[in-house]
């Protein structure tokens, strides 16, 4: 069982590192967790994440953080998780890992009141749009759980919905996320605000809004997308 000892040494410890547990929840057989590597099934899955720029200072003061290769934050997320999943039996899982990829989107809706935002990523009534999942953590054994809590999401009574009229670009439309559009403006002239500072949609929502990612932390992000659409 996951006891509240364990549980707290576990938040400590990833507290260390800037992330935080997400919630979890009693694995079944519609969830798309895999078995363990000696082919037992999964009985309990646990997310972890960031919360606002928590984690952005233990990930800049690391060594990963100064690699020049891709998906600097992805592999610095593997190294601490994976020694993590190895201290306590566990097994770890990624977002980032594939394809196929796993299905983190049904997992955090399963373990935390999140919805899908206008603008395509999950919003909490807490943080808002300043959270993200980085992984999930498996083990054998059922643990006792305390049940998910659930909240409307918070878009639904947000009548002016400043989050899709802000954009430049009009990038976020019902049809889609115009990602090619986006891309081309925040690397172009007119795109220092977002590019430097963070997307100008997502820093409009008035949720969360003490939980907003420090400027070098949305940079960094921002770079990762352009990088990937160059």
């Amino acid at each position: 069982m996951l006891t509240p000892v364990i549980q707290s040494q576990l938040s400590q410890t990833l507290a260390l590192h800037g992330m935080a547990l997400r919630g979890g929840f009693a694995v079944t057989g519609n969830d798309g967790v895999p078995h363990l590597a000696d082919g037992r099934p999964a009985h309990t899955l646990l997310l972890v994440g960031n919360i606002g720029g928590a984690m952005w200072p233990a990930f800049a003061a690391s060594c990963g953080f100064a690699d020049t290769h891709p998906d600097r934050m992805d592999r610095w997320t593997k190294t601490v998780i994976d020694a993590l999943a190895t201290e306590i039996g566990a097994v770890a899982l990624y977002p980032f890992s594939g394809p196929p990829y796993f299905p983190f989107q049904r997992w955090a809706a399963r373990a935390e009141p999140v919805h899908v935002s206008p603008l395509r990523i999950f919003i909490h009534p807490t943080y808002g749009l300043w959270h993200a999942y980085r992984a999930a953590l498996i083990f054998a054994e059922p643990f006792d759980l305390a049940p998910a809590a659930f909240a409307e999401s918070p878009c639904a009574s947000c009548a002016d919905r400043p989050c899709l009229s802000t954009c430049p670009v009009g990038a976020f439309q019902e049809s889609g996320f115009d990602d090619l559009g986006c891309a081309r403006h925040v690397d172009g002239p007119h795109g220092a605000e977002c590019r430097d500072n963070g997307c100008l949609a997502r820093r409009a929502c008035p949720v969360g809004r003490a939980y907003s990612y420090p400027p070098p932390q949305m940079a960094f992000h921002m770079e990762a997308f352009l990088a990937r659409r160059r």
